[in-house]
């Protein structure tokens, strides 16, 4: 019986301490990357404003050819919503919920499988000179506890930098009309 209850008590610390843990662990995180482009801010910003066009560099888009999408409203306007459902990159929906124009494109995204969750999501331009442009893409989010306790051991900046930095490269090479990489990190 004492070694039962050993057992049981041993169980239970095992238990408890990633728990533990949890409550002291950060349950938010932030990535940002960012490319200087050979064009103008406003050609720039015409082309990111508008979601339909992250099919041709996002590398979540580009993971899965056959992936259905479904479109809701006008793209490149507050509210436009787009959703996707593929076997590789998930289910989920990216709505538009601000612009600020010739700036940036807020977006939520909502994530529906493999795992329920929401982000935030930015892309902005600013000129750094007549002919060329600074992007940033961006994502905040958090992790509800005690799934917070995975950011101890998931580097989020590296994990999902990889695919922003694909992203913004495969960006640069459509709008200075270079050859697209779709490099996917897992």
């Amino acid at each position: 019986m004492k070694i039962v209850k050993k057992i049981l008590i041993a169980i239970a610390v095992l238990i408890a301490i990633p728990l533990i843990i949890a409550l002291f662990t950060k349950k938010q995180y932030a990535v940002e990357r960012e490319i200087i482009i050979s064009k103008p801010r406003q050609e720039v910003f015409d082309y990111v404003k508008y979601l339909k066009n992250q099919d041709h560099f996002s590398v979540w888009t580009m993971m899965d050819p056959g992936m259905k999408k479904d479109f809701k409203g006008t793209d490149g306007t507050v509210g436009f919503v787009y959703a996707w459902d593929s076997e590789k990159a998930g289910a989920g929906e990216q709505k538009i919920t601000k612009i600020t124009e010739g700036e940036s494109v807020d977006m939520q995204l909502h994530f529906i499988k493999p795992f329920e969750g929401l982000a935030d999501a930015r892309i902005s331009t600013a000129a750094v000179s007549d002919n060329q442009t600074r992007v940033k893409w961006g994502f905040e989010s958090s992790m509800p506890y005690p799934m917070n306790i995975m950011l101890l051991f998931i580097d989020m900046d590296k994990h999902l930098g990889k695919n922003l930095e694909t992203g913004l490269q495969n960006l640069k090479g459509v709008l200075e009309k270079q050859p697209i990489t779709s490099n996917v990190s897992k």
